[in-house]
């Protein structure tokens, strides 16, 4: 059996803000930062044989953390960068519902296509779920993980599994440096073995001395 795990990316300030970032190229913040620490300390335990990474930096470094704890390498693979959003970029969503409330609508609703300028929802399904098909045949009957985006990973693993587009809005979004697991074998193909899994995200306080 193949595992795949799709790992979505630390936190970034844009994120934090409500600015859509797309394919705009975004670093970490120190949160983010530490959440990829924290997730690759359970990660590592998979006994991962190959890391493969969007290009983009918050998900580059994001797996670089887990690199760093398996002496892997991390593969680029810009077909697992973020649904492009072409003119929504750099804007607040608040912003894109109030100048664009038109294609807004459609996102909202869950349409294949918003825009000219913004990638389709089929487009981006394909591009991911050849991406992860061709990092899980680097490790047949191993454990392979994919850092990539929150929209990009739902998609792509629809599209993977086979599921009907009006699916997607059943998935919850993807928390940051949370994961999907996915498992392969040749009689049942591709099954979804656990969604949206990774470390707490806020750390307790400790009690005053």
């Amino acid at each position: 059996m193949t595992r795949l795990i799709v790992w979505r990316h630390g936190n970034t300030d844009w994120n934090a803000t409500g600015r859509v970032q797309g394919q705009t190229d975004v670093p970490l913040n120190d949160l983010g930062r530490q959440q990829a620490v924290d997730a690759a300390e359970l990660l590592v335990r998979l006994r991962p044989a190959a890391i493969v990474s969007s290009d983009l930096r918050r998900a580059a470094d994001t797996a670089a953390a887990l690199g760093a704890l398996t002496g892997l390498s991390v593969r680029p693979d810009e077909r697992l960068r973020e649904r492009y959003f072409g003119p929504w970029q750099g804007l607040l969503m608040t912003e894109v519902a109030a100048q664009r409330p038109d294609e807004y609508a459609r996102w909202t609703a869950g349409a294949d296509v918003i825009g000219d300028d913004i990638e389709t929802l089929d487009d981006m399904g394909k591009r991911m779920a050849d991406a992860f098909a061709d990092a899980a045949a680097l490790a047949p009957g191993g454990t392979v993980v994919v850092a990539t985006h929150g929209a990009s990973a739902r998609q792509g693993v629809l599209q993977l599994l086979g599921w009907p587009k009006e699916q997607i809005r059943t998935f919850r979004a993807l928390q940051n440096c949370h994961w999907v697991e996915l498992a392969h074998d040749e009689s049942r193909g591709w099954q979804l073995a656990a969604y949206n899994v990774g470390p707490f995200t806020e750390r307790p306080v400790p009690p005053p001395v």
